[in-house]
């Protein structure tokens, strides 16, 4: 698989105010692109009340995004040979900014998930070149300086973008979520231009696998656009889910003995064969599934049943960062000391640890007692991406570690928007259920119910309106212990998704081969 080519090109290093400028101006469009996974989150019931839409088809507007940029990311080391690092980089940020103005314009959820898909696309070669063109600038001794620095901006993107998204949505209007990305990426990418044009990789013309992208395309999209409008259409009752599910079966099958076969796959799947890459990148892409899906799952929670503003549920999701930007740095200079499956084995209970505390959340939470597990959760995040992703490309020849990074980060970015839509799918499904179960108690005649209609229509309400007020604190229970579900499946999951992490053999005691390419994980995770 033609992936990010992560080694430095062959120019002298940068110094003084040119090399502080190309590191703000790299940093700031990686930034820009974690951001905007980030600020969209709390902007979802806002952006599908505005669209006329339901907040399940609101989630479209990350998965999307997601799978555009997952099938992207093969492609990043064939763009950047075909055209060079810069001119591609350049591009790309500027693209992004187009595609950011077209998802500001949208008046229909098909226009902005159409901007969502063109975003995810020219996205792909954002993070991996940012880092490329970052390691070009320093010298060898000082890279771990750099790429420290350029992951601290990748962990700040997680705080401010829900307090960002939130005071943006409640105080102008959602499409400013995305108008903002103008002037940044207008800036960083003028800057990187001028900074870095003489300083391109060479160019070179190397065969693609068009077929294999083809299938590729078709399958995950598919998928996708299943697990999507699966709800909405009544699953296989409907022809068009049926026919989806087809072309995601066909498609992966064909694809798979495409891919295995061809002489230039624009996936490389031999790299499964190899035990540490097959069961890394598994419980990697499953934990990130699970850890992406109860992050979107939580502030639709917040805003649709407990009242909270976009605001004051950016605000319960910020602190998730904390922990992760003070703690990264000392995982990233001991992963190549301790065992990385013992730090991983600590994040999964960390995670383990917050959905189960969440599972006990009730409509009478507190914002207090909401932020505590979010704080945890940065713990997790810090032993997660880095420690995994050593064991995942650890024992790999240098040749074939940038197809193993972006086979990897496809796999991973795939799982978490599918996670999206199993997730958000499920939380419905259950609180329909739980709906259900509460209704049958209360009966015609039932003592709770005659004491709460009595209470309400004495506090001056009509019959019709004190009804109205009951359904919604039955529909509030309901959605709150549906959500308590997931949060409790979850994290039962990642408890047995730490018997995966020991199936893996414990990499070398040297510097991480993983360990450069780890900073990519960590941003494009958020």
């Amino acid at each position: 698989m033609a992936g990010p080519v992560l080694q430095a090109a062959p120019h002298p290093p940068l110094s003084g105010g040119a090399r502080v400028a190309g590191t703000i101006a790299l940093s700031l469009a990686t930034f820009m692109n974690v951001l905007d996974s980030s600020i969209a989150n709390v902007s979802i019931p806002a952006i599908a009340g505005n669209l006329g839409v339901s907040p399940g088809q609101g989630t479209w507007v990350i998965t999307s995004f997601g799978v555009a940029n997952a099938i992207a990311l093969p492609l990043t080391g064939w763009l950047t040979q075909r055209f060079g690092a810069v001119r591609l980089f350049v591009a790309s940020v500027l693209l992004f900014v187009l595609s950011s103005w077209l998802c500001g314009l949208a008046t229909s959820l098909e226009m902005l998930v159409a901007g969502r898909v063109l975003q995810g696309l020219v996205a792909g070669p954002m993070i991996p070149l940012s880092q490329t063109l970052l390691l070009s600038s320093y010298p060898p001794a000082q890279a771990g300086r750099a790429l420290a620095f350029w992951g601290v901006t990748t962990l700040v993107a997680p705080v401010v973008g829900p307090l960002l998204g939130g005071w943006i949505t409640d105080n102008l209007s959602w499409p400013w979520i995305f108008y903002i990305n103008i002037p940044v990426g207008l800036g960083a990418a003028l800057a990187t231009w001028r900074l870095y044009r003489q300083r391109d990789t060479p160019i070179h013309k190397l065969p693609i696998d068009r077929v294999g992208l083809g299938l590729l395309v078709l399958w995950v999209g598919s998928l996708q656009l299943m697990l999507d409008k699966g709800k909405e259409l009544d699953w296989f009752a409907s022809p068009v889910i049926i026919g989806l599910a087809v072309a995601a079966v066909l498609g992966l099958a064909l694809f798979l003995v495409w891919e295995l076969t061809d002489a230039h796959p624009v996936v490389d799947l031999r790299l499964f064969g190899r035990r540490n890459f097959a069961f890394g990148v598994l419980a990697t892409s499953v934990g990130y599934g699970l850890f992406f899906g109860n992050v979107v799952l939580l502030p639709l929670w917040l805003q649709q049943w407990m009242g909270y503003t976009a605001t004051s549920a950016g605000m319960a999701l910020a602190p998730v960062g904390l922990l992760a930007i003070l703690i990264t740095p000392l995982v990233g200079k001991k992963v190549a000391v301790w065992d990385p499956r013992w730090m991983a084995t600590v994040a999964f209970l960390i995670f383990f640890g917050v959905l189960w505390l969440r599972a006990g959340f009730t409509p009478q939470t507190d914002l207090a007692h909401i932020m505590v597990p979010t704080l945890l959760q940065g713990a997790g995040m810090a032993l997660f991406f880095i420690p995994l992703t050593t064991v995942s490309l650890s024992g790999l020849n240098p040749q074939r570690l940038p197809a193993a990074a972006g086979l990897s980060n496809f796999v991973r970015i795939t799982a978490g928007a599918m996670g999206t839509s199993i997730v958000t799918t499920l939380w419905e499904s259950r609180a329909v259920m739980h709906h259900a179960h509460l209704v049958e108690r209360l009966q015609q005649g039932d003592p709770a119910l005659s004491a709460a209609l009595g209470g309400l229509t004495g506090a001056g309400l009509s019959d019709p309106a004190a009804l109205a007020q009951i359904t919604r604190m039955i529909d509030q229970q309901a959605y709150t212990r549906a959500a308590d579900d997931i949060f409790l499946a979850s994290a039962v999951m990642f408890l047995l998704l730490i018997g995966l992490i020991w199936l893996t053999q414990r990499p070398a005691r040297l510097r991480a081969p993983g360990a450069g390419a780890a900073p990519a994980d960590l941003g494009a995770a958020h």
